[in-house]
């Protein structure tokens, strides 16, 4: 501040001199003009920084003026230093908020931000998606406005943030579960979180509905085994009718077992993700163990056809490969009515590729069961199921076998003339 006064003081008295020396040789009022000019061009210079000073103010481009001289070069230089920094911290805060906005539009959950009086101030496009909202429309308007579920509106009104809240039937077409949790931050800002639980949902769905199913095929064998355990307690029976009663407990605890192997085998096979390993499998000895167990669980019943087509062998898992044939054939006479016949075959078709195909002629299967019928437990003809001894997760464990070797499970069936099952495997999966 002091040179600032030194100068100015420096000014006055050059302009001072100058006036006294014009005032000796020309006069006073030409030296007082002359004075007073001295003053002025300091003050028009001063004018001339000053416009463009403004001219590059609203040109933004202050950074690139010329520095003019003298005392003006330092406070230019000063401003325009002090701009370039803003200018560049300015630009650095806006690639962080980019990043922060190209974040949140990658996360897999929805991200709303609302203001005090619960007005979206911003969301991204998953949130968009989940609620069938346009931002740029639907900016400042209050989000009770544009989710009209009475559960979420009272969520809204209690303020009871701590717990999370389940919607149903949400998104584009109604088939998605939302979980959404509001977490209060700022100045009685919240910020919505909504995730996606369709897929867990579904899981949890199926878990309850396994336990349930488990539960009630086990519980008939037991409540089987139970009375005629009670009924031999409770009465005097003679040799024949125990012998009776004891190969029907039999055939229940039978049942009880068969059902608890098929379901760790399903286990094991939904633990274990990784393609089957690639050992030769003969086919030749496969159909032979399988015409004997077909022929052994008929007991005459059937006519059989065992064909092998192809030299071809199979390369894969040969437990596995055996379960999932052993299935589709013992299905295949469990559902075919006796005196009927049931072929399977073994070939290459014209693509390549190895097909084994169980063929029967028994009631067939109706279109809008096909699709379901690897579903576990799962059954058209429940009671028939039951009857003949099955588990309802034949089709599901072949499904999982066939995934392991690449292969594909085809089901084709006709009302009234009898289905086709076929393992599709890749060439890939084939050898001499």
């Amino acid at each position: 501040m002091f040179s600032v006064f030194f100068r100015f003081f420096l000014l006055v008295c050059a302009a001072f001199l100058v006036a006294l020396i014009a005032q000796n040789n020309v006069g006073p009022i030409t030296g007082i003009s002359v004075g007073i000019a001295f003053l002025s061009i300091p003050l028009i210079y001063s004018y001339i920084n000053l416009a463009r000073l403004r001219k590059y103010t609203v040109e933004d481009r202050l950074e690139s003026m010329p520095l003019p001289s003298g005392y003006w070069e330092e406070v230019f230089f000063y401003l325009q230093r002090l701009v370039r920094n803003l200018k560049l911290q300015m630009l650095s805060v806006e690639k962080q908020h980019d990043r922060f906005i190209e974040a949140f539009q990658a996360s897999p959950n929805g991200i709303m931000m609302l203001d005090d009086q619960d007005q979206i101030e911003w969301c991204n496009a998953i949130s968009e998606r989940f609620f069938g909202l346009q931002f740029k429309r639907d900016v400042m308007q209050r989000i009770n406005f544009l989710i009209r579920r009475p559960e979420f509106i009272r969520y809204l009104h209690d303020r009871h943030f701590e717990e999370p809240l389940l919607l149903e039937r949400m998104g584009p077409k109604s088939n998605l579960s939302l979980m959404l949790q509001a977490f209060p931050f700022g100045e009685k800002r919240h910020l919505l979180l909504v995730q996606d639980v369709t897929d867990l949902q579904k899981a949890d769905a199926m878990r309850r509905d396994f336990v349930a199913n488990v539960s009630h095929e086990m519980r008939t064998p037991i409540t089987v085994l139970m009375g005629f355990l009670e009924t031999i307690q409770s009465l005097d029976l003679d040799k024949a009718q125990q012998d009776q009663y004891f190969e029907m407990m039999m055939s229940q605890a039978q049942r009880m077992k068969s059902l608890v192997e098929d379901l760790l085998t399903l286990a094991n096979l939904e633990a274990n993700s990784l393609p089957a390993p690639t050992q030769p499998i003969q086919m030749q000895t496969v159909m032979a163990l399988l015409k004997n167990d077909a022929e052994a669980l008929s007991q005459g019943h059937h006519a059989f056809h065992f064909d092998v087509e192809s030299s071809k062998n199979i390369l894969g898992e040969e437990r596995e490969i055996l379960s999932a044939f052993n299935n589709l054939v013992s299905n295949a006479i469990r559902y075919t009515p006796d005196v009927g016949s049931i072929s399977a075959s073994w070939r290459v078709n014209a693509a390549g590729e190895g097909e084994f195909s169980v063929v029967d002629t028994g009631p067939g299967i109706a279109s809008e069961h096909l699709s379901r019928l690897t579903e576990r437990f799962y059954r058209v003809d429940r009671s028939r199921s039951r009857d003949t001894g099955g588990t309802g997760l034949g089709l599901a464990i072949v499904k999982h076998i066939a995934s392991r070797h690449q292969a594909q499970l085809i089901i084709e069936s006709t009302p009234g003339k009898g289905s086709t099952f076929t393992m599709r495997f890749p060439k890939e999966r084939l050898t001499d």
